[in-house]
């Protein structure tokens, strides 16, 4: 296959994260409103550039009173900064169909290189004719090196909110037109 330029195809795509909640549970959460520009043989990423937003403010934990701490500046001030942004800058082949995709990952105004583990899931045609493909990405950041500092002690010891946080994509592509 060639290098094709691929949209994301939001209604099947997730965005998706978990923390560890007063260092026993993982809260887990989604982001509703994100894009993405990839253009990439799908077969052989290597050589693919790829570039992904997120709108902060589109957090959504099943929880309104911490979703809108999480849009608050002591955490996304997502009023300030709207978006988070991802860029490739080298993709390595780790396996058949797995890679190692590292870019520049920005979170309120800081940027961080990243790498994320990429599995090509596959490509076909949907009903319509449409070409699609799909990929799922796992990483782990510590958002704290991204400004996102907030915390309170807890009595017992430890903190309220861990600082490892778990992402996890499934990213469906439309080919372009």
């Amino acid at each position: 296959m060639v290098k094709t330029k691929w949209a994301v195809d939001t209604v099947h795509s997730s965005v998706d994260f978990s923390v560890k909640h007063m260092m026993i549970a993982n809260v887990k959460g989604t982001f509703k409103n994100f894009d993405a520009a990839i253009e990439a043989d799908p077969t052989d990423l290597t050589s693919a550039v790829i570039e992904f937003s997120i709108e902060t403010a589109s957090v959504d934990t099943r929880n309104e009173d911490r979703d809108n701490h999480l849009r608050s500046a002591d955490f996304f001030d997502a009023e300030n900064y709207p978006k988070m942004t991802f860029k490739s800058t080298s993709i390595a082949k780790t396996d058949d169909g797995e890679y190692d995709v590292t870019g520049d990952f920005t979170i309120r105004d800081v940027t961080k290189p990243q790498t994320f583990k990429v599995t090509y899931e596959g490509s076909g045609k949907d009903p319509w004719g449409n070409e699609k493909v799909g990929f799922g990405v796992e990483g782990v950041i510590n958002r704290s090196e991204y400004g996102l500092t907030w915390n309170a002690a807890l009595e017992t010891g430890g903190v309220l909110v861990g600082d490892k946080v778990k992402i996890s994509l499934d990213v469906q592509g439309a080919k372009a037109e």
